[in-house]
């Protein structure tokens, strides 16, 4: 007896991972390496460090250090320059800068859904809706989407908050909706109500949710920001550095790094008045509070998965678009009340400086704090489990993993098939490669590889541990060794020049062939931000 129902078992175990997968991607919107708990994080996200428990924590996975880009690279599994979207939504009239999806590549929707997959998107879209790219036009049956994003509460301001529901446009007081929604719900309450669709039909899903948080203008309730004053009136420079002891704990950085330091634009701590604290405190409580609404978002979504009996066979991506935002500059921004939709704050860089955490630089740029944030996976039917012990739960994959990779992921679980030509056109093949093999605790490549980056000018190329990086069009190239010195500290460009000159000589070669060169004429675009001071 003992025998048949060991049978029994392994049998429907083996059933669990011939099945295909569900798979859901969680995109967040301006969140930093460091912002999480199982990244070091004060602020408490349990929903996400137990799946990081339970799964796998990537510490060296990139995205473009931009929103649109992202969204374009993640979408396509291409550099957002081949998609047409190498900078946001403008057309500046050159191939890689058009504002839009263009017809030189494929949608994971649209990859996905000829599998069988039943495909859905709740979220920020951003990658040509008012050009005309929309996101039920590119593979996806259901949608409750937001064209661009920069909203939380449902009284908001229509024209910045218009939802669509399968492409059609509708009040934010529609009766289909909750009422008086809060963004971050939103999108899971209608992921899972299009989950509840999939399964009606008996069919694998592939949800893309994309939340608004924490991207600003930052708004939560008022309940949730109460939770987090008086938090953050130790500073910047104490909250960073106990950050940084917890990463080192908990494996996500090397002990021997040097922090990079405090630039000369952010003060310390101890020289704002107690009013200036009072006001940098309940800022960062706005934040955390986006945060961790977030976190509490993807528990009710994870709840919902195992209630419906199907997260066993669900692969969970989640990750940010980009790095800390240091927009606003050091003071950042509060005008309005945060509890209010007609509210407007930015955290600004001096807690970019943490958000970043141990890194140089924020949002835009190519250095680490630009391009470097989480990547968590999980899922029970596919992913090894690690060792745990009292620091370090969960595995962690330390090898350099991409948004381009996502793609390559999601054909190889699905069992999908990668196009070579959609309605006749053809198709850019993949850039990237599989995760899979690290589910299973594999190396993820034989050789080192080349990783390529490039935002308003901002550019880099990574092989192996070696990576070269720029500030500005015209700055100088810093080469650095990451695995020494992933902080950026020690710039070897003038004791390794021949390196310099072959890795710039890569990156030129890869900017002529993924259409990042030509650039359009700086300031050519509209509504471009002023330059950052750091």
């Amino acid at each position: 007896m003992k025998k048949l129902l060991f049978l029994l078992l392994a049998f429907g175990g083996w059933m669990v991972a011939a099945e295909k997968p569900n798979i859901v991607l969680i995109l967040v919107d301006d969140m930093g390496f460091a912002d999480l708990g199982c990244y070091g994080s004060e602020i408490p996200t349990p929903h996400l460090d137990a799946l990081a428990k339970n799964g796998l924590r990537f510490t060296q996975f990139y995205n473009t250090g931009r929103c649109c880009p992202t969204r374009a690279s993640l979408l396509t599994g291409l550099y957002a320059h081949q998609v047409g979207v190498g900078h946001m939504t403008d057309d500046q009239g050159l191939p890689g800068y058009r504002g839009r999806l263009n017809d030189a590549c494929v949608t994971l929707a649209e990859v996905l859904r000829p599998a069988g997959y039943f495909t859905a998107l709740t979220g920020k879209w951003h990658v040509g809706q008012n050009l005309g790219v929309t996101p039920w036009d590119r593979g996806f049956e259901r949608t409750l989407n937001a064209a661009a994003g920069g909203f939380y509460f449902a009284a908001g301001d229509q024209a910045k908050a218009k939802l669509f529901l399968n492409g059609e446009a509708i009040a934010n007081d529609d009766p289909r909706l909750p009422k008086d929604w809060y963004s971050t719900d939103l999108w899971t309450t209608y992921g899972l109500k299009f989950i509840d669709e999939a399964l009606a039909a008996k069919k694998p899903f592939y949800l893309h949710l994309c939340h608004n948080a924490p991207h600003f203008p930052l708004q939560a309730p008022a309940e949730e920001i109460a939770k987090f004053r008086g938090k953050y009136k130790a500073g910047w420079g104490a909250l960073r550095d106990a950050r940084i002891r917890r990463q080192k704990e908990l494996g996500i950085i090397d002990p021997a790094w040097v922090k990079s330091p405090r630039p000369d634009t952010i003060k310390l701590w101890k020289d704002h008045t107690p009013e200036e604290q009072d006001r940098f405190d309940h800022l960062m409580a706005v934040y955390a509070a986006t945060v961790h609404c977030m976190d509490k978002a993807v528990g009710d979504l994870v709840a919902g998965l195992e209630q419906r009996g199907v997260l066993e066979n669900t692969l969970i991506l989640f990750m940010s678009d980009n790095g800390g935002n240091a927009e606003a500059g050091p003071k950042g921004r509060t005008d309005g009340d945060p509890t209010q939709a007609t509210s407007n704050w930015f955290c600004g860089e001096s807690w970019a400086f943490l958000q970043n955490a141990p890194f140089r630089k924020y949002k835009h740029y190519n250095h680490e704090g630009g391009i470097a944030t989480p990547l968590i996976a999980h899922w029970p039917a596919g992913i090894k489990a690690g060792a745990q012990t009292e620091k370090v739960t969960g595995r962690l994959e330390h090898a350099p993993a991409h948004l381009i990779d996502i793609m390559a992921t999601c054909v190889d679980v699905s069992g999908a098939s990668y196009p070579k030509e959609h309605h006749g056109r053809a198709i850019q093949p993949m850039e990237g490669i599989s995760l899979r093999p690290a589910f299973s605790g594999e190396p993820l490549t034989a050789s080192p590889r080349l990783l390529f980056w490039e935002h308003e000018g901002n550019a880099a190329v990574r092989q192996g541990d070696l990576k070269l990086v720029r500030t500005g069009r015209t700055g100088p190239w810093e080469l650095y060794d990451l695995k020494s010195d992933r902080t950026e500290q020690h710039n070897l460009a003038s004791t390794q020049p021949e390196k310099v000159k072959e890795l710039a000589a890569e990156w030129q070669k890869w900017a002529e062939r993924a259409q990042v060169l030509p650039y359009p004429p700086e300031g050519k675009a509209k509504g471009k931000r002023k330059k950052l001071k750091s």
